[in-house]
């Protein structure tokens, strides 16, 4: 074994460059043993390779072998020398899609099992796949089936577990996967109460004909191993085992395919990444060694060999992607100080790192490594800038590219988050570049020189200045590692020798002004604010001409142009600093963006106090929702106007773009939600200074008041003041006489969105009746109300509905209530029903009485309750008794109730209404003692009227216009619901 090893132990010396005969296993920083076992981790690799080859990737193995060995006949004898690995698949199961419903409800439990299957079945044709009709449970041991959890009432489960599944032979094994819905058993009766529909009954007719909590078969999915790469990540469709239901969605599996317990000594003795990362230096040390065209030309791209034994090595020990990009990062800045190539292969290791950087996942040995190479390589860039003019010759080609380069990669591993938090104190590395440069231009020690020499030097001096400002001051002012004061001061000790009395001065250089750039944008943004303060407390809120915004959103409009054209003649050239001034510019603007609307809202209220004419200080607050209006749109152009496209070109490569959209996007947006959410303050407030309208222009016949005119107010109102002309309908009449989108009872026809933007007809405030303004203000105030306020309104509604009526022509329920406050439960019983309305072909009814606590955001966890049903009863006895536990602040809140709904059964359709009845819990018995000082003999009975819901009401419209709420949608959806389960028409 050793002989034949002992072909690449050996390291000749490093031949010139250029030449293409070098050594495969460079030694390095390795001893013999050291490659030795590094060796036979590769030929182990090759030989053990799980997974189709991918697109980019040598599929061969000899190959292979011939790339690593030189000989394929070395392996032979390594093969007999090792036993193979357990090879294993680590199956992740994510989610699914699109599968059937199996329960009454329409929705599934789904969960998952999963295992390998050790004899793989071929498919009986190729253009006919035969369907599995076998499951995992009769096709796989039982101890090596693994299984998911389960996902209550879903079509879409999310699952994202990870299990790893060993197996012996990649070509006769495959993976299946089982996907079942979880039946538990439950009553006929809770089942029955979640019946929707006749095919939800069809449902319960079926689950009635198998065994009691035998799973529904929801589809399954078979893969052979060998089909696998060694990474998938992929969509499959949940395959039937008969072709009833074809279409059962699709599952989303990520397969990897590794090792385990593999037989090297490097897998027994040391940590993966410490083994790859010897791995990656060893072959990336030998692609920059046979690099024809010289080793400073190679461009970090390794041959498709290298690149697929790294990829098999990584993906067989389950390395991680940052681990990965750590290997990579160690390994080429070790070699760039040992070798020669290009600096730019160093940059994309680093920004994946500061990508994937996260302290906690490293251990501390590897913290200590990644900052020894952090400093490593700080100490050599520096050393190398310190002797530029040798290393980076200007008679080299591409000599100026690689010292930017360099430059740009040291500045970009300073910046990191790695770098700040292992390297502390961080190194000042503007000052080092500057110290390593000025060390160039030390004053001679010596005076002896004769003039001769000294003619010479200063040549020499006055060439080196012209290449300084020509071209060298260039390269470090982009990279952002060095100003150029400090090169320039620099070269001018240099200079001290032609007499000089200070630095040779240079023009057209734009780090002269950097020092005063934080000034400058301190300095325009107090500018910004004061002229922004001064113009509004000089605005009246009057419409700016034809405009229907105020002076001072042109005050501000012209200072926020004023920026934008700064910035544009600025044209910094230097794309890390211009990302930095924009991103203080942007912050000051929105900083003055949020001040103003402050200001421009304190000022509508400071005007409206001195304003007698209520409609003159409903005007003001439309102007100032047209000056936000007006300011949100001048923010909305600051991405186009301020260049943000031509900015994310000219740092790309240098900034992350996601910090670009995290520190400019994101902020422009959450500005923008702030002004929509002033847009909304204000608008609530209008709503609460509009009370009348009155037109100049007077129609014929008395003034009277139209309530259904204040609906489509609300829903302006609540839409932001939108456009909603072709929303009101015509001849509608506002108080006072001028009409709505045409029409026809004012001689000057406006529009409601004209008026309220000052445009229109004026608004002077004129006097309603006093039944009238209240039914406005209500109408308003339910506008700007939540959702959860509005419900509650809507229960405390019906109560009152209830309680000022006393017809029974649907019948009435009698209960008895108590509240125990040691025990902190509310007591309900259910005595009779009276009166019924018969619903039924016989002339009666099977009535049944649900209990339920209202609304049910205040109670989320109380469960409804319900009696027996009564066959054939118009006055049915139930006298059944029933007990809630709730504590005593929730009886007090508005709208708090005991809903009694009163049903017929139908077995086969929904069930019909017969009525329900509202109890408020404010006015339980014992809610506001401490003890429980009455007893349920001694609470009186309450009989309470049967009503059915109204589909038209108005709360229930405010409810339904909001789109977005679930909740009220959810509550609409309920109502409308027992609406319609009624026969009887009110």
């Amino acid at each position: 074994f050793q002989k034949f090893l002992s072909h690449f132990l050996v390291s000749p010396p490093r031949p010139p460059r250029g030449s293409s005969t070098r050594s495969r296993w460079h030694r390095g920083t390795l001893c013999p043993p050291q490659l030795a076992l590094l060796y036979e981790e590769v030929l182990y690799t090759i030989r053990h390779r799980l997974g189709k080859p991918e697109q980019q990737h040598v599929g061969d193995p000899q190959q292979l072998y011939s790339y690593v060995v030189g000989d394929p006949a070395h392996s032979v004898l390594f093969f007999s020398l090792f036993q193979k690995p357990i090879y294993c698949l680590k199956a992740t199961v994510k989610e699914a899609k699109g599968i059937l419903g199996k329960d009454v409800s329409g929705l599934s439990d789904p969960y998952c099992l999963l295992g390998i299957e050790a004899r793989s079945q071929e498919p009986a044709h190729a253009d006919h796949k035969k369907r599995m009709k076998a499951v995992v449970k009769d096709l796989i041991p039982e101890d090596q089936i693994h299984r998911t959890k389960v996902i209550n009432q879903t079509l879409s489960p999310v699952w994202d577990e990870k299990f790893i599944l060993e197996f012996e032979d990649v070509e006769s094994a495959s993976f299946h996967l089982d996907m079942w819905d979880s039946d538990v058993v439950e009553s006929m009766r809770h089942k029955l109460g979640e019946l929707t529909d006749l095919h939800g009954l069809k449902r319960i007719f079926k689950e009635a004909r198998k065994d009691k909590g035998q799973d529904d078969f929801l589809g399954n999915v078979v893969v052979r191993l060998k089909d696998l790469h060694c990474w998938n990540d992929q969509w499959y469709q949940l395959e039937p085992r008969t072709e009833t239901y074809p279409e059962r969605g699709h599952c989303h599996l990520q397969f990897l395919l590794t090792h385990k317990k593999r037989a090297t000594t490097c897998s027994r003795t040391q940590p993966s990444y410490t083994v790859h990362r010897h791995l990656l230096q060893q072959l990336v040390s030998y692609e920059i060694l046979q690099h024809q065209a010289g080793s400073t030309s190679w461009d970090g791209e390794l041959s498709r060999h290298a690149s697929t034994v790294l990829y098999l090595h990584a993906t067989q020990k389950d390395l991680s992607d940052f681990h990965q990009d750590m290997a990579q990062w160690l390994a080429y800045s070790k070699l760039y100080q040992s070798l020669e190539f290009s600096s730019s292969c160093l940059l994309h290791q680093i920004t994946s790192i500061e990508y994937r950087w996260v302290q906690d996942r490293l251990r501390p040995e590897q913290k200590a490594e990644l900052a020894e190479s952090f400093q490593s390589l700080l100490t050599y860039g520096v050393s190398l800038i310190r002797r530029f003019r040798i290393i980076f010759p200007l008679s080299v080609p591409r000599s100026q590219e690689r010292l930017q380069s360099l430059l740009r990669v040291l500045v970009q591993m300073c910046k990191t988050k790695a770098f700040r938090e292992l390297c502390t104190p961080s190194p000042d590395l503007p000052h080092m570049v500057s110290t390593a440069l000025k060390e160039l231009f030390l004053p001679l020690q010596s005076m002896e020189e004769n003039s001769k020499a000294l003619s010479k030097l200063l040549l020499e001096v006055i060439e080196d200045l012209k290449q300084c400002q020509r071209i060298w001051n260039k390269l470090f002012s982009t990279s952002g590692a060095v100003t150029a004061p400090c090169l320039c001061g620099a070269v001018g000790q240099a200079g001290a020798f032609t007499h000089r009395e200070g630095p040779l001065a240079l023009s057209d250089f734009h780090q002269w002004f950097e020092e005063a750039l934080p000034l400058w944008l301190q300095k325009a943004y107090t500018t910004t604010l004061e002229r922004a303060q001064r113009a509004v407390q000089m605005d009246q809120l009057k419409p700016y001409g034809y405009h229907k915004h105020s002076t001072s959103t042109v005050d501000l409009s012209t200072c926020y142009a004023q920026i934008v054209t700064t910035w544009q003649q600025l044209s910094w050239p230097d794309p890390e600093k211009a990302f930095m001034i924009m991103v203080n510019l942007l912050e000051d603007m929105c900083k003055i963006s949020l001040m103003y609307c402050r200001l421009i809202k304190g000022r509508a209220e400071a005007l409206s106090l001195s304003e007698q004419d209520e409609g003159e200080a409903a005007n003001k607050l439309c102007i100032v929702v047209n000056n936000i209006e007006q300011l949100r749109l001048q923010m909305l152009k600051l991405p186009a106007q301020l260049d943000w496209a031509q900015l994310e070109q000219r740092t790309r490569g240098v900034i992350d773009p996601q910090q670009i959209q995290n520190t400019l996007h994101h902020q422009l947006d959450s500005t923008l939600a702030c002004l929509d959410h002033e847009v909304r303050d204000v608008v609530q407030a209008l709503a609460t200074k509009v009370t009348t309208w009155h037109c100049p222009c007077p129609s014929p016949g008395s003034e009277q008041f139209h309530p259904e005119s204040i609906i489509p107010l609300m829903k302006f109102l609540e839409s932001e003041l939108q456009y909603l002309n072709e929303h009101l309908a015509t001849g509608v009449t506002i108080p006072g006489g001028w009409g709505l989108a045409g029409g026809s009872h004012c001689p000057c026809p406006q529009s409601l969105e004209l008026c309220f933007h000052a445009e229109g007809c004026g608004l002077p405030l004129d006097t309603l009746h006093s039944a009238d303004f209240r039914t406005l203000e209500t109408h308003l105030a339910l506008c700007s109300a939540s959702s959860h306020k509005l419900i509650q309104k809507y229960f405390s509604n019906r109560i009152q509905q209830q309680l000022d009526t006393s017809s029974e022509k649907y019948g009435a329920v009698t209960i008895k209530a108590l509240y125990q406050p040691s025990e902190q439960k509310l007591r309900v019983e259910v005595l009779n029903a009276t009166n019924l309305i018969p619903l039924d072909s016989n002339g009666s009814s099977d009535p049944f009485v649900q209990l339920t606590l209202e609304p049910r955001h205040e109670f989320p966890e109380v469960v409804a309750r319900t009696t027996q049903c009564k066959r054939n009863e118009l006055h049915p006895l139930f006298d059944e008794a029933f007990d809630f536990l709730i504590p005593p602040e929730k009886c007090r809140q508005e709208g708090a109730c005991l809903l009694l709904t009163v049903f017929d059964y139908d077995m086969l359709g929904a069930n019909d209404l017969e009525g329900e009845a509202f109890f408020p819990l404010c006015h339980l018995p014992g809610l506001d003692s401490q003890e429980d000082e009455t007893d349920m003999a001694r609470v009186p009975q309450t009989r309470l009227p049967l009503t059915h819901p109204k589909p038209t009401d108005e709360i229930l419209q405010l409810l339904e216009s909001r789109k977005r709420d679930r909740e009220a949608q959810a509550f609409v959806k309920l109502r409308k619901q027992r609406a319609k389960q009624s026969k009887e028409t009110e």
